[in-house]
């Protein structure tokens, strides 16, 4: 068993310990939650097929892993917003060969979220699930983009800055930990 707790300590970028996987359950709770109840209960989606699973990926990232790079807002929001387009477009043109659509739909969200620095992994599943998901999906055609892709972004990143700016050893964006060291370096140059 140790071996593996080392393994995994080598590859996890955020500390190993009961207050961080505290927190990281608390805050993908809260963010899934409220995406689930906004479609639900702002948008009639009583199944919650508007709930997408790459909203799942997204939040082991924000929540789970708040250092990486892969989690920033940028990343998140960027990421969902530029694969969401992609799968829309793909789905409208390639409609007819879907493999042929999800194909390129996928390929290109990559290569576009590489091309602007906004790679995020879920991006890949929300391109894909504009061409494969069910009618409701195809039914929104570019409303996919805003909702359900840009609202759930919004709230993963809403409530990821809020809880994971609670604990003091986490931090949400990384930009933000850079700007509390100068605020906190500023307020003591004042106290001298």
């Amino acid at each position: 068993m140790n071996f593996f707790y080392r393994q995994f300590q080598k590859i996890n970028s955020e500390p190993i310990d009961i207050s961080n996987m505290f927190w990281s359950w608390i805050g993908s709770f809260l963010g899934i939650i409220a995406i689930a109840f906004f479609h639900k209960n702002f948008l009639d989606d009583d199944n919650l097929v508007l709930v997408l699973s790459s909203f799942g990926a997204s939040a082991v990232l924000v929540y789970g892993a708040v250092n990486s790079t892969l989690a920033q807002p940028k990343n998140l929001i960027g990421g969902h917003l530029i694969s969401a387009i992609v799968g829309v477009i793909s789905y409208k043109i390639f409609a007819s060969n879907l493999y042929l659509a999800a194909a390129i739909a996928v390929s290109t969200s990559i290569i576009i979220m590489q091309l602007t620095l906004t790679l995020h992994p879920p991006g890949g599943a929300t391109a894909l699930i504009a061409v494969i998901g069910n009618e409701q999906i195809h039914e929104l055609g570019f409303f996919y983009i805003f909702i359900p892709v840009l609202s759930g972004a919004i709230i993963l990143f809403l409530i990821a800055f809020v809880i994971n700016n609670i604990p003091k050893n986490r931090t949400y964006p990384t930009s933000y930990k850079q700007f509390l060291k100068k605020y906190y370096k500023k307020m003591k140059r004042k106290k001298l």
